[in-house]
């Protein structure tokens, strides 16, 4: 079993993060992805955040009918704050040996996983898959992490990633990532502006019945 772990805030969830989740099933040959909202990110302050509920709702409305893909709440279910550490530690222990863990993130997040908890710790639990936009120049690990720390992972030209100690990659992958973003998103909600087509109907649908992002 291959699980990719797409991990987010998704406020809200948009086409951008359901084509770039298709695209690394596919490249990956993957058997589920497996949506993860954050509840309560230490990067972000609640007050910027809206409710896990509507969150997990526009999800889960998002990815009905689509048997590869599902939701967790298990960042709801602990106390404190959203750390991916944890997350990939709870996953590990629910899944066989013979499983395949795939955190999946962005470049532009990556290049901030040094301010991640245990980060070193992250980078050996699983496979990472950093996805790069489209025409954009694709980033050497020494730019993202610490060059001594960045050495112990080879490159792997069959797989086309980075091979780590533990014997997990690090991949680096071209996606149609879209030049869509939740919070152009809540910003054209916020002056009146549509926003079809950017979303899902289904959550195009739940946001304005819930009047979320100020609509």
């Amino acid at each position: 079993m291959k699980l990719g772990l797409f991990g987010g805030t998704f406020d809200p969830i948009h086409l951008g993060h359901m084509r770039c989740a298709e695209e690394i099933r596919e490249i990956f040959d993957l058997d589920r992805i497996i949506f993860i909202p954050a509840s309560r990110p230490p990067h972000k302050t609640n007050a910027c955040i809206t409710s896990f509920y509507h969150r997990e709702r526009m999800i889960k409305l998002a990815i009905e009918g689509n048997r590869v893909f599902s939701f967790s709440d298990v960042e709801n279910q602990r106390v404190g704050k959203s750390f991916s550490v944890e997350t990939i530690h709870y996953f590990l222990k629910r899944s066989s040996e013979k499983s395949k863990l795939f955190f999946i993130l962005g470049q532009d997040v990556f290049c901030q996983i040094k301010t991640w908890k245990d980060w070193k710790e992250l980078l050996l639990l699983c496979n990472f898959v950093v996805m790069r936009r489209s025409g954009y120049t694709s980033i050497r690990l020494s730019e993202a992490i610490p060059a001594d720390f960045a050495s112990q992972f080879t490159y792997d030209e069959t797989l086309q990633g980075f091979r780590g100690p533990t014997k997990c990659f690090i991949f680096i992958r071209e996606v149609t990532l879209l030049t869509i973003s939740a919070s152009d998103i809540r910003q054209r909600l916020q002056e009146g502006q549509s926003i079809k087509y950017l979303v899902p109907d289904a959550v195009h649908r739940y946001i304005f019945r819930n009047s979320l992002y100020g609509v």
